[in-house]
């Protein structure tokens, strides 16, 4: 068994983990502030555990002083897309970024393994400053559509149960799942624009109530009591009948008082 100190030597991966999450998950809020479309669902990361490290170590016949570079996931980061098409935009924008450097990449989107298993992964160097100054890690970044990841989430729990001897019926039945996972995948990819507008859709409509609320608020901001009181029952009315034009009419008119508002107190529009 190595006797290093686990805790201390990890902590360089968990630090390389939290940010890389962070760093995506910024650059999905960021690209949908700019009303771009993001190819980001959702990240989540872990890190490696103990008992997988040296497994891994043994299985590869890595040396344990050579772990650092030999085992590139032992920080790993997974991002979910909605379709197959984000997987491949995605990773074009992770090769441009200045933050991290791009190693290699195994794409098992196109050359999926014999299991099913799709998934393209990027491994990268990622700079951490530690209370001792820089380290570089490594860090693995597997992206997937969702139903990629459903599926590579119970082979793992499958291959871990039967320690990746997996009876002949149970790898012919996942071998089954992950070709309806590529069905499905293939089949939203055929719908995508229709699927894309609807979210916009929604994702429109519900900034369009959250500014008639705001705007309401505003005019209790203002003193404007009896006119907030009278707009909120309307809100509500419109509400009820999930008036979209009457929405919008609302907000053009409470935009217009706000202004009116402003400009009797003196404030900027701007």
């Amino acid at each position: 068994m190595d006797g290093r100190d686990w805790k201390k030597f990890l902590l360089p991966y968990e630090q390389a983990v939290e940010e890389l999450k962070v760093k995506f998950k910024t650059m999905r809020s960021e690209l949908k502030k700019r009303e771009e479309y993001a190819p980001i669902e959702f990240v989540t990361g872990r890190i490696k555990r103990i008992s997988s490290i040296l497994e891994k170590a043994k299985r590869l016949s890595i040396d344990m002083d050579d772990i650092e570079r030999g085992i590139e996931d032992i920080a790993g980061i997974r991002i979910m897309c909605q379709f197959v098409e984000d997987i491949h935009s995605l990773a074009e924008l992770i090769r441009h970024r200045k933050d991290m450097t791009v190693l290699y990449e195994k794409d098992y989107v196109t050359n999926f393994k014999e299991s099913g298993y799709r998934s393209f992964h990027m491994i990268v160097e990622y700079p951490v400053q530690t209370a001792l100054g820089y380290k570089h890690v490594l860090a693995e970044i597997q992206i997937r559509t969702l139903a990629m990841n459903f599926w590579a989430t119970i082979e793992h729990s499958l291959n871990y149960k039967y320690r990746d001897s997996l009876p002949d019926e149970v790898r012919e039945r996942l071998k089954k799942s992950a070709e309806a996972a590529f069905i499905l995948d293939n089949e939203m990819s055929s719908i995508r624009q229709e699927i894309l507008d609807a979210q916009k859709n929604f994702e429109d409509d519900a900034k369009l109530i959250q500014k008639c609320l705001t705007l309401i608020q505003d005019l209790y901001f203002y003193h404007r009591i009896s006119e907030a009181i009278a707009f909120q029952s309307r809100f509500n009315n419109l509400w009820l009948d999930r008036d979209l034009t009457g929405f919008k009419q609302l907000e053009e008119e409470l935009g217009l008082l706000i202004k009116e508002c402003k400009k009797k107190s003196g404030e900027s529009e701007g």
